[in-house]
Parts: C-alpha cells; structure tokens; sequence
C-alpha cells in the first residue's frame, strides 16, 4: 500500500516537474537531491523524507503540504488547515495580537463543527495566554460586543 502512495507521489512530481518545464536533471540540482534518486521518486522506487519533499517543493514553486498528502504523511483536511493558519499568520496587515484572535476564532467554529484537533488546541492556549487575554479584540469595530473578534466581543461560541 506504501508504495501505491510512493507511485501517485513520482507521477505527481513528474507532472508538477513537467508544467515548471524542468528537466529531470534540472529539478534535481535546483532541489539539491541526485539526479538518480529523484528519478527513483518519480518512479515509485523510493519514498522521500519530508525533507526533501520540502527542498523539491521549494524548487517546483508549490506547497510542501501538498507533497505531504501526495506521500501519503498528511491527511487532506489537515493540509487545508495548515495553510489556512499559514496564510493567517503571513498575512502582513494584521497585528500578532490580532492574528492570534483569528486563529481562536478559526479554531472555535472548526471545534463547534467538530473539527478541533492537538494542533488547535495548543493554538488557542497560545492565543489565550499571549498578551490578548480575555476578550481580546481587533480594537475597532461594535463597541457593544456582539460581533466576535471585536473590542470586548466573545471569542468562544457557548459551549452546548
């Protein structure tokens, strides 16, 4: 069963190589792997580390979660979330303080659809215990706190 991940993995690479226009050769030396090795992956030979998923996804201009779930070392869901706290956490016109509200929005309504996992649960204890604390908000918007994520707005959805 590995190896039928390992063998969707090489033909997606192969693809995602192809479309860059890269040659087998090329890609290895941009990712720093052997041309011989890379040719392996490709054939469903071998199966990479995440490392160097990392270094071909680094070189092929695409998401290394992607590579992830082609490997089979990530589940689909879970490289949605990744990146959509990724993005949150890039974003450069929003505040740390700020940012760390989103995420325990985020993570409140993927916990009331039943969707809550470790990685959000250390991501709200991070975003409760930072310098937001209790009823953190952006600083603008509805004074009155009915809107979450405003000045003195819920957070947290009530527990049912």
């Amino acid at each position: 069963m590995a190896s039928l991940n390992v063998g969707n993995l090489g033909g997606y690479l192969r693809e995602q190589r192809r479309n860059a226009q890269l040659s087998l050769r090329q890609l290895s030396e941009a990712a720093g792997v052997s041309n011989p090795y890379l040719s392996q992956i490709e054939r469903g030979l071998r199966k990479p580390s995440a490392d160097i998923l990392q270094q071909l996804a680094k070189a092929l201009r695409i998401s290394a979660e992607t590579l992830y779930v082609q490997a089979g070392m990530l589940d689909e869901r879970e490289r949605e979330e990744l990146e959509t706290r990724a993005v949150i956490l890039a974003d450069p016109s929003i505040n740390e303080r700020q940012k760390q509200v989103l995420l325990q929005i985020y993570e409140s309504f993927r916990k009331e659809n039943g969707l809550g996992t470790e990685t959000a649960e250390s991501t709200e204890a991070t975003a409760t215990a930072g310098p937001a604390g209790k009823g953190a908000g952006t600083g603008s918007g509805d004074a009155g706190g009915d809107t979450p994520g405003t000045a003195g707005g819920a957070v947290n959805p009530p527990s049912h």
